[in-house]
């Protein structure tokens, strides 16, 4: 918050729940900490962006379609959203570092299995299980990191959200000169890279461990879960989204008519399945209070929708490049590196706009420039307005993730902040596998500019509920109003 807020003054920035909470004497310092922690996210975010230059590669390898390939992209964000709550409820229990071990070990022995898969289907089953090692990463770090008091949180997840979207942009580069000198396989055993680096973490191992243990110290017991995973829970929101991703690339793979509606079927039970497991279990894998908690869910589908166009327009950037200069990927990882960097000015002027402006406001203004971005790259052909309309929307992941990720913890009452980082990182990450699909499924259909067009109505949205939103959402629910009845 701004030093130079006057007092009784309505608060404009992130988070707006009265005056920010005093730094703590001791307290991990959230520069080093965030570089820390942006290290480590550095391989998962690479698994994005360097496979989305190798996919054309991988398609003539594999001998199948274009389309097909979306779903080593979607399959890695369907997981991983899926691991988040997951990961959530494991941190009652477990501190972040333990989360992140797990996380770290089972990303890397999915991205192996991926690069050596001789087929699509095994490739995707790697990239599955490497998906649901990266949710459970990205849980434990952004719990360490909003577990920092003040200034040193949005600092830290500054940091953090530049590592993030500079790994997935300069992932091109790095897949292209992987692709051209190593191989495709090469490319999707990057990942695998995350266990050693994973060394860089036992310095700040006690801080892991103290965050974790400070945070969600005894929730289970007073939310009446005692820790126990909601099963049912857990599978009809993995069935939803599961079924969502499916249908929209169906046409793309060419999944048959009756697999289709047997597709959809399942996803409307898993619908209402969820809507009577979150009204006859309050307190189970989708929490009612959190998800009733005023302005939270609107984060989540303001974040989704941005992810949406930000890994759309990373599915079909480089393939467009390639077409543009009759180039390989190496060229057009070459290429993207320039919108890569631009995530570095977004992680930096985070703090300075949430020091003058509200969450929400900064929402819409990244949201809106997410869809200028994907509206460059569907109406323009040559490589640098396809560069320019990367950049905006790298803007927009990496600012909306730093913003949406500090709003979320004071959207909700202390016990819950885990279960609401978690929930709110997999309606993003959920987001980041419906933008390639929904690309990949509408090309099988329209021209790749109208796909493109039609995908820039997601984040058109999140920018209209971003402005519908009031400085008082961002206030942060009491824990004995939030424990109560829902809101």
């Amino acid at each position: 918050m701004s030093q130079h807020t006057r007092q009784g003054t309505p608060p404009q920035t992130i988070p707006s729940g009265g005056a920010p909470a005093p730094e703590r004497t001791g307290a991990p310092d959230g520069r080093r900490l965030g570089l820390t922690l942006g290290m480590l996210v550095l391989p998962m975010y690479v698994a994005l962006g360097a496979p989305s230059v190798a996919l054309p590669a991988i398609g003539r390898a594999l001998a199948v379609p274009f389309g097909a390939t979306a779903w080593i992209l979607a399959a890695w964000s369907l997981t991983s959203a899926l691991a988040m709550p997951v990961a959530g409820r494991l941190l009652i229990r477990w501190s972040p570092f333990q989360v992140l071990v797990a996380g770290v070990v089972a990303l890397a022995a999915g991205s192996v299995l991926a690069g050596a898969g001789p087929t699509l289907s095994v490739v995707i089953v790697g990239r599955l299980i490497g998906g649901a090692g990266a949710g459970a990463t990205v849980i434990a770090v952004f719990a360490a990191a909003t577990a920092l008091p003040g200034r040193q949180r949005i600092r830290a997840l500054g940091i953090i959200a530049a590592a993030s979207a500079t790994a997935s942009g300069c992932g091109t580069l790095l897949g292209g000169a992987v692709t051209a000198w190593l191989g495709w396989r090469a490319v999707l055993a990057i990942p695998a890279l995350a266990l050693p680096l994973l060394l860089a973490a036992l310095p700040s191992r006690r801080a892991l461990t103290r965050s974790g243990s400070g945070s969600g110290s005894g929730s289970g017991e007073r939310n009446g879960s005692t820790g126990r995973l909601d099963i049912v829970g857990a599978a009809v929101l993995s069935v939803l989204a599961g079924s969502l991703i499916t249908l929209l690339q169906a046409h793309s793979v060419g999944l048959p008519a009756p697999v289709t509606l047997v597709v959809a079927a399942a996803g409307a039970l898993a619908a209402v399945g969820l809507w009577w497991r979150v009204r006859s279990r309050p307190d189970g894998f989708v929490p009612r209070r959190v998800i009733a908690s005023r302005g939270f869910l609107a984060a989540g589908l303001i974040g989704g929708t941005v992810f949406a166009g930000y890994y759309g327009v990373l599915f079909r950037a480089p393939s467009l490049i390639e077409q543009a200069t009759g180039g390989g990927p190496l060229e057009a990882g070459v290429l993207l590196v320039p919108a890569a960097a631009c995530s570095v000015l977004a992680g930096r002027l985070v703090g300075t706009l949430t020091d003058r402006f509200t969450g929400w406001q900064v929402s819409a203004g990244l949201a809106a420039l997410t869809v200028v971005g994907v509206l460059v790259v569907a109406l323009f052909t040559g490589p640098i307005p396809i560069v320019l309309g990367m950049a905006l929307t790298v803007c927009g992941f990496a600012g909306a993730q730093a913003v949406l990720v500090s709003l979320a913890p004071d959207l909700v009452a202390t016990d819950d902040r885990d279960t609401a980082q978690s929930l709110l990182n997999f309606m993003n990450a959920l987001g980041g596998g419906i933008g390639p699909a929904a690309v990949a499924g509408l090309s099988g259909i329209v021209p790749v500019p109208v796909a493109l067009a039609a995908l820039a109505a997601l984040p058109l949205a999140g920018f209209v509920l971003s402005l519908t939103r009031r400085p008082t959402a961002d206030r942060r629910p009491e824990p004995d109003t939030t424990l109560g009845s829902p809101r």
